[in-house]
């Protein structure tokens, strides 16, 4: 059950937890690879539709209309847009930890995962999800910051509701620079599939403390009724087994 957050247990139920593609990894800037050939990311979202907002139990999701190409990202290391699906995020409970990549062993207070499927190849989120290069996510860092952010809409409630959450544009959670570093990796939760193609920016944005205290705040429900704080909901950074993390910019 996710709602004990134990990454240590995973193997046990998705022995895939222990492959050779896992998400996150830490990554070393001076082991990344620049490669010249490497596309600037575009990322469209203008057009796109937030559904709605639920407490997953594990993670603040943000679902997204998905039937066309509109609301999608391109260039960088693919061939094909991929359609936004939701994004959600991991955190911890103190500013020293909470990002599931980190750089150069440092970890953020927070991490920002914009998920995406590769529509053009294949028919659902689902049979993506499942493929070696099906699903696209970004990692955006975010950073305590006392400057303010685009002002961000909080619901709190308990799990598996779900809450109207509409017109929200992502596009004011990224950061001005693009620059990224991309490895092949999975899921960071259960299934663990290793279904990823990682963009990670290397800029991070900036929220408020009072922002960071809000997602602290969230709570969830676990079968005992009893409330827990949802907090550390991020998995350990994975070995990296042999991959290379390429960086679309120079060190």
């Amino acid at each position: 059950n996710l709602n004990h957050w134990r990454p240590s247990e995973w193997h046990r139920s998705y022995p895939i937890a222990q492959g050779n593609r896992q998400s996150p990894i830490d990554i070393v800037s001076a082991r990344a690879v620049y490669d010249p050939n490497l596309k600037p990311l575009i990322i469209s979202y203008e057009s796109c539709t937030s559904l709605n907002i639920s407490n997953n139990g594990h993670s603040v999701m943000v679902e997204f209309e998905d039937t066309d190409d509109k609301t999608a990202i391109s260039g960088g290391p693919f061939e094909n847009p991929f359609r936004l699906k939701q994004f959600h995020f991991h955190w911890g409970t103190k500013h020293s930890q909470g990002s599931e990549h980190t750089i150069d062993g440092k970890s953020f207070p927070c991490e920002l995962h914009l998920v995406h499927w590769n529509a053009r190849k294949y028919a659902t989120f689902g049979e993506a999800a499942a493929a070696p290069d099906g699903l696209a996510v970004v990692g955006v860092f975010l950073e305590v910051r006392i400057t303010k952010i685009a002002k961000f809409k909080y619901h709190f409630f308990s799990q598996g509701t779900k809450a109207q959450f509409r017109s929200f544009n992502p596009k004011c959670l990224l950061p001005l620079s693009l620059d990224y570093w991309t490895y092949l990796g999975s899921l960071t939760t259960p299934p663990l599939n290793e279904s990823v193609t990682w963009i990670v920016l290397k800029e991070p944005i900036r929220i408020s403390e009072k922002q960071m205290e809000k997602f602290r705040m969230l709570l969830f429900t676990s079968e005992e009724d009893q409330r827990i704080q949802m907090v550390n909901n991020f998995r350990p950074p994975q070995p990296l087994k042999g991959r290379v993390v390429r960086a679309s910019f120079k060190a």
